[in-house]
Parts: C-alpha cells; structure tokens; sequence
C-alpha cells in the first residue's frame, strides 16, 4: 500500500504508508518550529493534497531556519525532513527563494564549540542530499 502527496491530479511523491505517515507527523513538528501551516491536507482514501503556496512558505521558511542555524543537532533533525519537502515543491515547480540568499544566525538555534559559534548551515549540502532523495522518491 502507499499513498498519494498531490496537487489535484499530479503525483509528487507516493511512498509507502509507513514513510507517508512519517513524513506527515514529522511535518506537523516541523510546522510548529517555524509557526507555519504546512499546507497539506489528508483527504483520506491514502491521499494528500498540497496547497502550493502554503506549502512552499512553510519549506521555504525552514529553509531559512536550517540554513541560519548554527547548532548541529537541530539540522541533523531538519534535513532529512526539509531535503524531501525540497524535492516535492521542485516537482510542483514552486521556488525556494531560500536556497539562493544569504543567511543571517537565527539566534535561537545558536551552538557554541571550542572555537566560538558554529558554522551554519550549508546549502550545498541541503542541495545533494536532496538531489540524493530525489532519486528514492516513486511518484
């Protein structure tokens, strides 16, 4: 069994039930960090359906957030998250404008080590891992 994440008739993503429950919860605790709706909605019958724009100020706001954090646990929790978020606003061809600015430290998300602040995110980084899940994600 799997379940759909669409917009009307067009599949971004039909995963297993299992990965889509995840997904699903893991967005409701995303959605509460950054104080955004995460325009998804469960229609029941093993579908979802994305409101585009909702959707996409909800990962681009994340975006954000990851990527002007300097604390290590917080991204690791992120970005496993945030890559495959990535990749269905692509397939929906939406932007994420945070993918290509510059970014300040999120005071809240500050780690320090022995040498000062941590470095913060990296979008490279966020770039490959989401081109990697791209490739394990059935539509």
């Amino acid at each position: 069994m799997s379940r759909y994440f669409q917009i009307g008739a067009r599949v971004l993503w039909n995963p297993s039930n299992n990965v889509a429950e995840l997904f699903a919860r893991t967005a409701e605790v995303m959605s509460a960090l950054v104080d955004k709706p995460t325009g998804m909605h469960d229609l029941g019958q093993d579908e979802y359906e994305i409101d585009l724009p909702v959707f996409e100020a909800f990962v681009d706001t994340l975006a954000r957030r990851y990527l002007g954090s300097s604390h290590l646990v917080l991204r690791s929790l992120v970005e496993g998250f945030l890559a495959t978020a990535i990749v269905m606003v692509e397939r929906a061809e939406g932007g994420l404008p945070a993918l290509t600015q510059s970014h300040e430290l999120f005071p809240r998300d500050i780690q320090v080590g022995p040498t000062g602040t941590m470095p913060l995110g990296d979008v490279r980084r966020l770039r490959d891992l989401a081109d990697d899940v791209a490739r394990a994600m059935p539509r």
